[in-house]
């Protein structure tokens, strides 16, 4: 019988607020990879501006031949230092709204990328001046747009690398046709078709750049979504999932339907724990728990297991769910067995040793998610729960540490073959005695 639930599926309020968590995650990242920018551009200028004046203190008549011997560090500092103050009024402001987990407007984004990209505008108004333009239109700062073009990756905006590469085209080409600086009559007359051609290359740089940035942006949506679909499927199937399960379900996606099963049930609860547990303190309870837990987890997860409760000192287990498993009952068996077999290794030499007991069972249960709108929670329901509850308690009235059903014994074939008939039990809940069985 097929039922109505998709066990994958959020919720119309879990949807949104799945989305409310990308958008601010992303936000986030792309909040961090502005602040890389802006640091990375105020760390390249300042060494271009310290190697600027570094090979002018060692090597002055290179410089002063270049620079036709008007070469002045203060220009330099000038117009070095409003970058160096508005760069770190940038990296404050985005410290402060990466704190708050506040996106930055997108004006300030595009009158932050003027103001940058114009910043080798300036210096190369100073370099006509000294050089003429046909010397400093094929010096270094026109290459001075690539390094900025190159950070605006890191807007993961393809709008924002466009507007940077248009900046920089628009503005390297009106310096060249359009400024023509005093004292250099004897320069060429500026040729249209070769400037426009160089701010054509410098466009296209910025479209490149804008579509490495958005590529960047999908794989960091990829990235963030695929861990939300992680956390859900965490909250959903409980605080320990087998990262195996975690895989299968997200290959599986939203088409996984809920229904009734034949699901392996298994019970584990250490003996006189909460007794054992009254005259220990609280840490100490804690710590023997999860030492033990830990070590009976591995194995069942080995074994295609998944814990789909904690109850105390003890835990619900289900082969066969949310993954159908033809094998689930000869799985759980032998989880059992290695289970029990690890707990007496590990109980070796501690002084508080823990003996377990264990049901399992197999049949039909309703599998499906059950809580409130805000919170839902993979469940099983059914006899087969029950009876595997009843199973395990019966460890304590016959001694033993492993009890399974005749439904087990009859999926075991020849791995039963230690399998102790217990006789019909009278078990609580169930009007006829019922058959169980001792595994050694």
């Amino acid at each position: 019988m097929q039922m109505p639930w998709r066990l994958a599926s959020p919720t119309s309020s879990q949807r949104s607020t799945l989305s409310d968590d990308l958008r601010s995650a992303l936000t986030r990242e792309i909040l961090r990879t502005e602040l890389l920018r802006a640091t990375v551009l105020l760390i390249t200028v300042s060494l271009l501006m310290t190697s600027m004046l570094v090979s002018y203190w060692m090597f002055p008549w290179a410089i002063e031949k270049i620079w036709r011997g008007q070469f002045s560090p203060a220009p330099l500092l000038v117009s070095y230092v409003p970058l160096l103050l508005f760069e770190l009024s940038v990296i404050a402001t985005l410290r402060r709204r990466l704190a708050l987990g506040r996106d930055l407007p997108k004006i300030g984004r595009y009158i932050g990328v003027l103001v940058e990209t114009s910043l080798p505008t300036v210096g190369l108004y100073m370099h006509m001046n000294i050089m003429g333009s046909a010397q400093a239109l094929a010096f270094a700062v026109p290459f001075a747009y690539f390094i900025f073009i190159i950070l605006s990756t890191l807007w993961l905006d393809f709008r924002l690398s466009l507007f940077t590469g248009f900046v920089a085209a628009a503005e390297l080409l009106a310096m060249a046709m359009l400024y023509h600086p005093p004292g250099f009559a004897d320069d060429p007359p500026p040729d249209l078709a070769f400037h426009l051609i160089r701010s054509v290359v410098i466009l296209t740089c910025g479209v490149l750049a804008g579509a490495v940035g958005a590529q960047l942006r999908r794989q960091f949506e990829s990235s963030i979504a695929a861990a939300g679909a992680r956390d859900h499927i965490t909250n959903l199937f409980g605080q320990h999932v087998s990262p195996q399960v975690v895989d299968q379900l997200l290959a599986a996606g939203t088409q996984v339907t809920g229904e009734t099963r034949k699901v392996v049930v298994m019970f584990v609860d250490f003996r006189n724990f909460t007794r054992d547990a009254r005259v220990r303190l609280p840490g100490e309870v804690v710590v023997r728990l999860d030492e033990a837990f830990a070590v009976l987890i591995d194995i069942l997860e080995r074994h295609g297991g998944i814990v789909n409760k904690f109850l105390g000192d003890g835990f619900l287990a289900l082969f066969g769910a949310p993954i159908e498993d033809a094998r689930a009952a000869p799985r759980a068996v032998a989880a059992a067995r290695e289970m029990l077999a690890a707990m007496d290794e590990h109980n070796a030499g501690q002084d508080w040793p823990l003996r377990m007991g264990i049901g399992i069972h197999i049949g039909d249960v309703v599998v499906g998610t059950v809580g409130s709108p805000r919170r839902k929670e993979y469940t099983v329901i059914g006899d087969t729960v029950n009876f595997a509850s009843r199973l395990e308690s019966l460890n304590k009235e016959f001694g033993t540490q492993l009890l399974i059903s005749s439904a087990i014994r009859d999926e075991l074939d020849a791995g039963a073959s230690d399998a102790e008939l217990l006789g019909s039990v009278p078990i609580r809940g169930y009007a006829e005695p019922m058959a169980v069985w001792r595994l050694g």
